[in-house]
This record gives structure tokens, sequence and C-alpha cells, in this order.
């Protein structure tokens, strides 16, 4: 029999509020983080807004680790995962360090850190770059950070798969689990605001002028955002000992890649369907099993038409009846923290029987004509929630969460 395994803590750092309570009690209301870009000068641009992190101190939620000699990135990452278990009920401290682990993902890793090199480079300072450089860029840094802020000494792995990265690293440590290499594992991920990805993407321009709309006829791209989200997930067995609070079940999981192209998607779904098959068939579900669907969402055209053509491929006529939305509507696209920070938003959908709104949604798209909870927060029973994730590359993942029954 196979190794049941629970989310049992919640830890976000967001555009929108840090910690679940502040971060669930933003989502439902609709709370946006969008607005000017402040962390750099975005003059050259022909866009300036974004959804960073404002007024961020990780030395209120760090123990171990000076925050100053890790990048921003990682101090995302060990602030959710210290909210996280705090969240859990759980000291670090009471685990077995060689059973406890952390797998994570991300987009870019620490890219603030090549700006701080790049710039020296440009202004010929480069004998002003030390070696704390290669102690603070490497992107398995972190993870590695994670641990060492937590003392855990057990499976550490680090997911760069782009915007897919949270539900692979999710799925990593669900495998972890059921192998019983671990009584505790870290999951999540985390992205840092910089200015490579803003101009990446604005040169393909695909970030909005101003909102992020998904699936609006008027849409115009995404927002790029910040942040990272981290679930504590144990074995049902061992929750259910120490009397924890059981947000939802991890059901299954499904990967795959388009192998189409390494920036579009392919033109009929087909990978994202795949995907979300693949986690169905695992999880032992059918598609009409499913109560909620956590869409990618990006807000740009391609994206969201691409994405209900996929769920229509699988749900079929169910798909006019599971409601979908897109909190990146709210906290524009956090990159590797997305799909992690949207696994929270699952289980606590799950937990709460609450669905969060997709904002901004004002004129329906035709091709996009599913239910997106438009503009309001509501009440709906969610058995199981479906979590859906497509990065550059081609990379695809879909993750099921259901209530668990004891």
């Amino acid at each position: 029999m196979r190794t049941r395994v629970v989310v049992t803590g919640i830890g976000v750092v967001t555009s929108v509020g840090a910690g679940r309570e502040q971060f669930w009690e933003s989502l439902l209301a609709g709370r946006c983080g969008v607005s000017l870009v402040e962390s750099f000068d975005t003059a050259a641009f022909g866009v300036h807004r974004g959804a960073e992190v404002k007024n961020f101190d990780a030395g209120a939620y760090l123990r171990r680790i000076d925050a100053s000699r890790i990048g921003r990135a990682s101090q995302f990452a060990a602030a959710a995962a210290r909210m996280a278990l705090a969240d859990a009920g759980v000291e670090p401290d009471s685990l077995d360090p060689l059973r406890a682990g952390v797998s994570m993902g991300t987009t870019s890793g620490e890219p603030l850190e090549v700006e701080r090199f790049n710039d020296a480079y440009v202004s010929k300072e480069l004998d002003g770059v030390g070696p704390e450089f290669m102690g603070r860029y490497p992107c398995h840094l972190i993870s590695a950070n994670v641990a060492e802020e937590l003392g855990f000494a057990g499976v550490n792995v680090m997911i760069p798969t782009a915007c897919a990265a949270g539900n692979y690293a999710v799925a990593h440590a669900f495998d972890v689990l059921r192998a019983g290499r671990a009584d505790l594992m870290l999951a999540g991920g985390s992205d840092a605001f910089s200015r490579i990805t803003y101009t990446g993407f604005a040169r393909l321009g695909a970030v909005a002028p101003e909102i992020c709309q998904p699936f609006d006829r008027n849409r115009k791209g995404m927002i790029p955002g910040e942040g990272a989200g981290v679930l504590v997930l144990e074995p049902l067995k061992r929750a259910a000992a120490r009397g924890a609070r059981i947000y939802a079940e991890v059901a299954g999981y499904g990967l795959s890649c388009d192998a189409h192209h390494m920036t579009a998607a392919h033109p009929e779904g087909d990978g994202a369907a795949r995907a979300m098959t693949r986690a169905l068939e695992e999880s032992g579900m059918r598609p009409e099993d499913v109560s909620y669907v956590s869409a990618h969402g990006t807000g740009t055209p391609t994206n969201d038409r691409l994405e209900t053509i996929a769920v229509k491929r699988l749900f079929r006529e169910h798909a006019y009846r599971v409601p979908v939305s897109s909190v990146k509507s709210m906290l524009g696209h956090t990159m590797g923290a997305a799909s992690a920070i949207e696994a929270a938003v699952c289980a606590l959908a799950v937990h709460t029987d609450r669905i969060p709104p997709t904002i901004n949604l004002e004129e329906p798209d035709p091709e996009c004509d599913l239910d997106y909870v438009p503009n309001r927060a509501r009440e709906h029973t969610v058995n199981v929630a479906m979590n859906n994730a497509y990065a550059f590359g081609g990379n695809n993942a879909s993750l099921v969460l259901k209530k668990c029954e004891v």
C-alpha cells in the first residue's frame, strides 16, 4: 500500500501579503499587488509595472543565516519555509535532520547577483567582485540555504524547470515521501524580481502595460512578479499521529513536454492536456471528479486560449461546469514560485471550500468561454483541485490535491 502524503503547513511571500492568513484574505478579497516598479529604473522600457514584494525584512524570519549573505530569492524561500513549519506546528529541532528534506523550484535562481556582476563589468569595476559571488549566485543555493537555515540534512534538490518548477518540486517531494526516504519535506518555489526577467518578457512584447487580465478579450500580457511558496508535506500516518491540521492530500501529478518550441506552446495544447491526463490517471480520478482548476492563466493572448483548449480536450462537457481561476491576475507571474504558490491556493481551496477570483475579467474572450470565477471569490465545495503550470521549454506539470479522508 502506497504512503499517503498530506499538506500540513503553508508559507508564502507575495506582493499581496506574507503568511497564510494575510495571503488568503487578500486573494479572496481580490486585492492586486501590481504597482509601478520601484527596484530599478524602467525608463528604457515601454512598460513600467510589476508585482514586487514591498517592505520585506528577511531578518524577521531568519534565525541561523545572516540574511545579508544570501540572495533575495533565498531570503524569500527561507522565510516561506519558516512560516510553513510554524503553520504546521513543527519545530525544526524536533525532527531527525537526516530525515527532513527540501525540494525547491526556480526560473532564474539569484538573478540580482548576475546583475550586480554585470553592472561591475560595465563600470569596469570587476576587481571589486570577490569570491562571495560564487557563494550567492548558483540556483542550487536556494534549496541549500533553506536547508542550512533549518538544519535539514536530508534530501535536497533544486529543479529549474522555469514557470512550472514549483509543481515539479512538489511532485519530487511527494515521490520522496512515498518512497520512505524522508519523514517530512519542504516543497515549493522562489524567484526574485529582476531586470533580466523583466527585459526578456518586455522584449517579447509579453508584459501588459497596466493590469493582468487573464481570459479577457482585451488582455495584453502578463505582469512580472516575485515571491515564494513553500508547503510542508508529510505522510498521513505521521500527521494524524501528531494531531496536525491537514489542508489537503496530494493525490498525484502529471508531467509532460511539448517537444515543440522553446517559448511557444503546442498549438493544440497537446502537452498541457497530457500533463492533466497523467495527473488524473495517477490520482485514480476522472475529469468529472475535479471541483476546481487553478489555471496557469498568465494573461497573454496565446497562453489563455491554448490552456482553454487543453482543458476542453480533457474535461469535455465538464469543462463548462468546473470553476477555473487565475491568481496571477492579482499576484503577477512569480515565475518559478508561481505554481508553488498556486499549490498553496489549491490546498486552501480544498480546506476552506472557497475559490479566489480572476480579477480584471470584464469582457470575456469568445475563445475563452469557461467559468473563470470573474472578479469575486466564490463559495464552492472543492473536493478535488487541479493545479496547472506551463513553462518555456515546453515543460508542463499538473498537480492534484483532494480532501483527506482518514
